[in-house]
This record gives C-alpha cells, sequence and structure tokens, in this order.
C-alpha cells in the first residue's frame, strides 16, 4: 500500500476489537517515532508505551472513558521534558559526538545555539516549544501506523495531570501531551468504520505561491 492509499485509508478509529497488534510492527511504529523530525534534534520527549490491561483501565476516566483506551493494542503516551537544562543538552551534544564519531569540541557552535535559543526562555515558553515537538512526533507515528496498517486514535481529550498522577511522571520529569490507542478497528461497532473522509480541497487549503 503506498503512503497515499495508506492515508486515505485510516482514520481515527472510535472503537478497537482489542486484539494484539503484532510485535515487530509494533517495533517499526516505534522507531517511526525514533526518526521523527524535532527541533535541534533535541526529541525533548519519551513515549510510554503501555500494554498493561490494569493501567489502561486505571487512565480511561482521564481521557473521560473514551472505550479505545482499553480496547487498544498498546496505548501511547507521549510526555515532554518539564524542563531544558544545561545537563540534558550536554547529554545530548555527547550523544551526537558518539554517534557521528566528532569531537567535542567541533560541535561547541551547535551547542551553543541549541543552550542560546531554549536555556533563555523561561520554563513556561520551553514546555511550550517541547509540546510542539511531541506533535511532531504524534504526527510521523499516525501516518506510520496506517502505512504499517494499524488503526490509531489520537487523543488530546484527556485530564493531564490526572495521567501524571497515575504514571508517576512528574517524578520522571515528564507531564503528559497526547495518547495515541493503537490496535485493530471493530469493524462491527465502529460507526465510522465506512465514513468518508472529509478534508478541505486542495483549491482551498494550499496557496501556490510562484
Amino acid at each position: 500500500m503506498s503512503l497515499i492509499d495508506a492515508l486515505e485509508w485510516r482514520y481515527a478509529a472510535k472503537r478497537m476489537n482489542g486484539k494484539k497488534v503484532d510485535a515487530s510492527k509494533i517495533d517499526s511504529l516505534l522507531t517511526s517515532i525514533q526518526l521523527s523530525a524535532s527541533g535541534f534534534g533535541l526529541q525533548p520527549y519519551q513515549v510510554l508505551v503501555i500494554e498493561n490491561e490494569e493501567l489502561k483501565a486505571k487512565i480511561q476516566p482521564a481521557a473521560f472513558n473514551q472505550p479505545q483506551v482499553v480496547e487498544s493494542s498498546h496505548l501511547l503516551i507521549f510526555a515532554a521534558w518539564n524542563e531544558i537544562t544545561e545537563e540534558k543538552i550536554n547529554a545530548f551534544i555527547q550523544l551526537v559526538s558518539e554517534t557521528r564519531n566528532v569531537p567535542l569540541e567541533d560541535l561547541k557552535a551547535y551547542k551553543d545555539a541549541i543552550a542560546g535559543s531554549l536555556l533563555s526562555r523561561p520554563v513556561e515558553d520551553q514546555v511550550k516549544w517541547m509540546d510542539k515537538q511531541v506533535y511532531l512526533a504524534m504526527g510521523t507515528a499516525l501516518a506510520a501506523a496506517a502505512k504499517l496498517e494499524i488503526d490509531s486514535t489520537p487523543m488530546e481529550g484527556f485530564i493531564p495531570a490526572q495521567v501524571d498522577a497515575i504514571l508517576n511522571l512528574k517524578e520522571k520529569g515528564l507531564h503528559a501531551v497526547l495518547m495515541m490507542a493503537v490496535g485493530e478497528r471493530d469493524e462491527s461497532s465502529d460507526f465510522m468504520v465506512n465514513a468518508k473522509k472529509v478534508r478541505w480541497p486542495k483549491e482551498e487549503l494550499f496557496i501556490h505561491v510562484i
């Protein structure tokens, strides 16, 4: 299936049947998130991959009892850092050095650019920036899930503070931003399963500047 066909096929599944997605597909989905674009390449977030049924049941009320939370094969919680620190930037630069076999001193300008842009911001502005990076990762995950023929439901509709408490995210230096249920659509109970995709026509969506 081509990417365009996959995007035509996907929709935000309203009901799932609880079947487990093949582990190799889940691994490919997680790899797509790992490879997602982010500002400076910093990836200021972590993704919790939840299979435990009891834990999903605890989270469901915080997500306004959306059924996909407990019907999913896996529930992904995209959680951003609570703060960008010099230590985290240093750790990232160390990773760049080791991955690309570049001496740390040659990465000083890159490190200074990241620090100059991000450390100068108030923490609340850092959080806004980091939350945007989570949305980039979610977009990558949704497209990848479609290409892998995994059904998915992106979720903003939950109470972050409650999810943070259930998962002890504050102690991990994180806060929940988005959730994504992945699994298999339940064609017998999902009222959206045969609905036509509604999108603005290209003539209205795109402005070509030549």
